[in-house]
């Protein structure tokens, strides 16, 4: 009887139509192109960049469990219009570009979000790309390797001096 009531309730979950959900849409290619524009974002210098700090898995985490629904929707639809914006300056998708293309495309992005950012009004969308760079520099200088190695670590503070001398290129302090 146990099987009967079991095989039923799969059987009818089973023909149910599947539709997309937040969790379904972030695959390892959306996880790989945030760590593509994470990288142009904050690229390897002397430090490691945002891709080794995983910071696209952050962001999709962080859309998945803290965004309201319609800033889902924009951050996702935002990963297609970084595509779209490629293929109308370069004619390739976004993954295929160079580096240089890359930054001179998020460069782009990023003025025409500036500019939205200026006029938008409290009740207007949220801009998908500073959606994107917000999310890149908190994933980044919140994770282990932004934190030790891009910031001065002290993993237990001692006293507050507010008088320590800076030096031109000084790193900013990190503290846990």
């Amino acid at each position: 009887m146990g099987g009967t009531i079991i095989g039923a309730e799969f059987l009818l979950s089973g023909c149910k139509p599947k539709t997309a959900t937040i969790e379904t849409l972030f695959d390892a290619d959306n996880v790989a192109f945030l760590n593509e524009v994470a990288e142009t974002i904050l690229p390897e210098t002397k430090t490691p960049g945002a891709k080794a700090a995983k910071v696209g898995e952050f962001m999709t985490v962080m859309v998945r469990d803290c965004y309201e629904t319609a800033d889902q929707d924009i951050f996702l639809k935002g990963i297609g219009q970084i595509d779209d914006a490629a293929n109308k300056k370069f004619s390739k998708k976004f993954m295929d570009l160079d580096a240089t293309q890359r930054t001179a495309l998020l460069t782009d992005l990023d003025k025409e979000q500036q500019a939205y950012s200026k006029t938008k009004k409290p009740k207007d969308p949220n801009h998908y790309f500073r959606m994107m760079k917000e999310l890149t520099l908190l994933g980044y200088f919140t994770s282990e390797i932004g934190c030790k190695q891009a910031l001065r670590y002290v993993e237990v503070p001692g006293r507050f001096d507010g008088c320590i001398p800076y030096k031109k290129g000084d790193k900013a302090w990190a503290l846990s």
